[in-house]
């Protein structure tokens, strides 16, 4: 069984990113360059106002941050964002109920 803090933790973090337009923008921000949010585009393409709330969505999860410049805002990840993403996904081989196995070597592509 999971720590419930760590559940409380991963689960929002993971939720923000599940909608594939966020995937996109992450995506778009993983080389920790800052972009003007004129810079962001997805697929399919999206109006600037539920561009801006998809934004926000990552901004309150602590995953971007904007800075305003003029009318614009640049957007880049933050810079713990993409190791609080890692360290949320469940790692294979801790469950604590003993019934964890590594899976068979063809499963991961090892041949013998």
């Amino acid at each position: 069984m999971l720590e419930s803090n760590a559940v409380e933790v991963s689960v929002p973090l993971l939720a923000a990113v599940a909608d594939p337009i966020r995937w996109q923008l992450i995506a778009q921000l993983s080389d920790r360059e800052e972009r003007c949010v004129c810079q962001l585009t997805t697929e399919p393409q999206i109006p600037a106002n539920l561009l801006s709330y998809h934004l926000k969505v990552l901004r309150e999860a602590g995953l971007v941050v904007g800075n305003r410049r003029g009318r614009w805002i640049d957007y880049r990840l933050t810079p713990d964002a993409l190791d609080r993403l890692h360290a949320a996904l469940p790692v294979p081989g801790t469950r604590t109920c003993g019934c964890a196995v590594d899976p068979a070597p063809e499963l991961l592509g090892v041949t013998q």
